[in-house]
This record gives C-alpha cells, sequence and structure tokens, in this order.
C-alpha cells in the first residue's frame, strides 16, 4: 500500500466546510482508499502495510475532477459562427441556416477513427492537466448509425488508453441531420433500432436527447426514454437551455439522472427533479460563450434541495471550454456559486449526475482518483483563470506528476 502523508484534505465527505482534515493522510490499495485520516490516527495494522511513502508538504489534496457533460468528439471547428454571433446572429439562427450542430455532423461523419482519436486526445489532454479524473462523453455528431458508432468507439479507446474513466452517452437525439428532413419521427424511429444494436456492443452506459424547439419535441423524447428503460440504461436531458418544454418534468418521470442546462426551467420543474433526486447540470461555459442573460433558477435549485452539478459542456459550436476550473469560476461569477459549490459541482454532485458512486470524495473504499494542488486553500480553484496549479493527479491508483517543480 502506499501512504501519502502530511496533506491537508479537503474530502468533500460530510457536512463540515470542504470536509477538511489538517495534518491529513491517504493510503491507497490498489486502485482504492483504504483509509483517510489525520496522519496521528492511522491504525497500526495498516501502518505495517505500508510498502511506499510519498510526503506532500502541507499541500492540498481533493477529489478527481469530474466532467459530467462534454462533446468531446468530433470534426471541425466552428470559429466562424462565433465571429457571426458576435455580429449578432443568434445561436438559433444558426442552426436554423443550417450551422451548428449539423456543420459539426458533416465534419464528424468525413473523419475515420484515427482521426477522431487524435483530435479527442489533443482537447482531452488539457482536461486532464486541468485534475479530470472522471468525464463522460456523448455522441451526436454522427447521426448515422456508422457514425455515432465510431464517435462511440473513440469515447471508449479514450478510456482505456489514456488514464481516465469514460462514461459513453448516446446522443442521436442532438439534431435532425439533412436526409431525415421533414421525417423526424422516423429518424427517432431509425434511432432507438440504433440504440438497441449499440447497446449489444456495450458502447453505451446511458441515454440523452435534446428537448428544444430547434431540437426534439417531449413526445419524441419520450419514445427514446422509454426505449432506455427496456434496456435498463439510465437516462439524461439538454433540458430548457432556450425555452421552457417541459423537459424537466418528463426526464424526472423516467428517473433521469440529471437535466443539464436549465436556464429555462419552471418551478414545477423544479419540483419534480427534486421528488425524484434528479441532479442540475450547470454549464455556465455555454451561457457566457452564447452571451444569453436569462440565469438558471440556482437559488430556487438550492433552496429545493436540488443538487448542482457544473461541466464544462465542451463542444465546437457554444462552449469550446477545455478547462473545468474555469468552468467553477464561471459558476460562481454568474450563477452565484460559493467556491466550496462550485469544488462540489465538479466532484460530488457530478458524479451523481453520472450515476457513479464510488467516486467524487475522499472516502475509504472509494476509487483513488484525487488530486494534489499548489494552491494555500482549496478556493483558490475557483479563483484563478488559469494558471499551472495541478501538482499530482492520480486515477484509480495511478499517479501522474503535472508539475513536477511546482
Amino acid at each position: 500500500m502506499k501512504l501519502y502523508r502530511d496533506a491537508r484534505l479537503a474530502t468533500l465527505d460530510g457536512d463540515t466546510p470542504w470536509g477538511a482534515i489538517e495534518n491529513g493522510a491517504l493510503l491507497v490499495d490498489g486502485s482504492r482508499i483504504a483509509w483517510v485520516g489525520e496522519l496521528a490516527a492511522l491504525p497500526a495494522e495498516l501502518a505495517v502495510q505500508v510498502q511506499e511513502e510519498q510526503h506532500l508538504h502541507a499541500a492540498w489534496v481533493t477529489p478527481g475532477l469530474i466532467d459530467c457533460h462534454t462533446h468531446l468528439v468530433y470534426g471541425g471547428l466552428r470559429a466562424k459562427e462565433f465571429e457571426a454571433r458576435l455580429a449578432g446572429v443568434s445561436y438559433e439562427e444558426i442552426a436554423r441556416s443550417g450551422g451548428g450542430i449539423r456543420s459539426t455532423v458533416n465534419s464528424t461523419r468525413q473523419m475515420g477513427e484515427s482521426a477522431l482519436l487524435k483530435s479527442a486526445r489533443r482537447r482531452l489532454a488539457a482536461l486532464k492537466s486541468d485534475g479530470v479524473t472522471t468525464l463522460e462523453i456523448k455522441s451526436g455528431y454522427g447521426l448515422s448509425l456508422v457514425d455515432e458508432a465510431r464517435m462511440l468507439q473513440v469515447a471508449r479507446r479514450l478510456g482505456h488508453e489514456d488514464g481516465i474513466s469514460v462514461q459513453t452517452t448516446f446522443l442521436a437525439l442532438h439534431a435532425l441531420p439533412p436526409e431525415y428532413e421533414g421525417r423526424a419521427d422516423d429518424y427517432v424511429s431509425d434511432a432507438l433500432g440504433w440504440l438497441e444494436k449499440l447497446h449489444e456492443h456495450q458502447l453505451v452506459d446511458a441515454v440523452d436527447a435534446f428537448c428544444e424547439r430547434i431540437a426534439f419535441s417531449p413526445a419524441q423524447v419520450e419514445r427514446l426514454f422509454a426505449m432506455a428503460r427496456q434496456l435498463g440504461l439510465p437516462v439524461k436531458l439538454h433540458a430548457e437551455q432556450l425555452s421552457d418544454q417541459g423537459g424537466a418534468q418528463l426526464a424526472a418521470r423516467y428517473g433521469a439522472l440529471s437535466c443539464d442546462h436549465l436556464e429555462w426551467l419552471s418551478e414545477e420543474g423544479i419540483a419534480a427533479m427534486a421528488a425524484a433526486g434528479t441532479v442540475a447540470v450547470l454549464l455556465p461555459g455555454a451561457f457566457q460563450f452564447l452571451r444569453e442573460t436569462k440565469l438558471p433558477p440556482v437559488r430556487l435549485l438550492r433552496e429545493a434541495g436540488v443538487p448542482m452539478a457544473v461541466s464544462t459542456d465542451h463542444n465546437p459550436g457554444s462552449s469550446p471550454l477545455l478547462s473545468l476550473r474555469l468552468a467553477m469560476h464561471l459558476a460562481c461569477l454568474h450563477f452565484g456559486l460559493s467556491p466550496e459549490e462550485a469544488l462540489r459541482g465538479a466532484t460530488v454532485q457530478a458524479a451523481r449526475a453520472l450515476g457513479l458512486a464510488d467516486r467524487g470524495r475522499l472516502r475509504a473504499g472509494l476509487r483513488a482518483d484525487f488530486c494534489v494542488w499548489d494552491i494555500d486553500h482549496p478556493r483558490e480553484l475557483s479563483y484563478w483563470m488559469g494558471g499551472a496549479l495541478l501538482r499530482r493527479r492520480v486515477c484509480a491508483g495511478l499517479e501522474t506528476e503535472e508539475n513536477p517543480h511546482g
């Protein structure tokens, strides 16, 4: 077993501020945390099993960060659309004119698996260097069986080859591809068949959809959710981003892991999410990048006891954000989260949003996913707008040294 000693721990376990432990230590056995606490309280029967010690010299240790909503695998960029929006063209106008998601679909379909893997791996490196040990990757830029499968295969490869835990999400109901123009219901029917096949090949961990005026109706989404339930797959939803479609209530009826975006979320939607235990995933990168003004109802979510996660929503069109720490900063700045809420949102609550009970805290028995930081207090993780703060990143017990001279 390996002992990480002389640390300050932000365990995020329990209700005390930061779950802080001074003069702390972590004992790691393989891929799991065997013990957490004050160094002086390390049980003798465990101390004799220590084979290696790592002195952290009072550095702060937190759980590994979890990016619970990303579209990391795709082809092409959309910087021209960014320029158009700066000139006054709306996101919805761009989408209806053939840009937006469809533009990325065209680029993604033209790329083979190796090219998609190479481009995604570059983006993943930035997230890892910022402390991410688990992330979700959605499909949704292929919009055909072959292309959706290729995206999910790339996501699986990243999880197997790149020292990070990856959860895959089927998002074929992201946009209507051009070959199905005017036949949205037919497309949904075909997508249900794709989901069955991809599930058979163990490429899908969860199911998502974009429920919006420019995407899919609640009735169409419910057909997908019903199929997901038959397959035993959890669901989540892009809900109430541009308008209130009642998506949160629909998702809650299916016990959704999360509803994401939520700028137009109603009080009825909040109540439904609270009753279902559904996590609200806040995506401040998209809010900033699209220059939105309608804020998600954070105060009401907090009062209702709805857990709030924070994620990058990394994608090429509305949130080309490659720093979960910057997403935390933006969640504090725009949405009024405290720095501790933001860190819990990128760890404890993000794990809940992915249905993962084995990570997000520093607790005996959980995965040994944690980060060692060059900071004086955990609030700095939301304070700094960039910078190399990460010293070491440990994922399932395997360590990488990010800033050895820090």
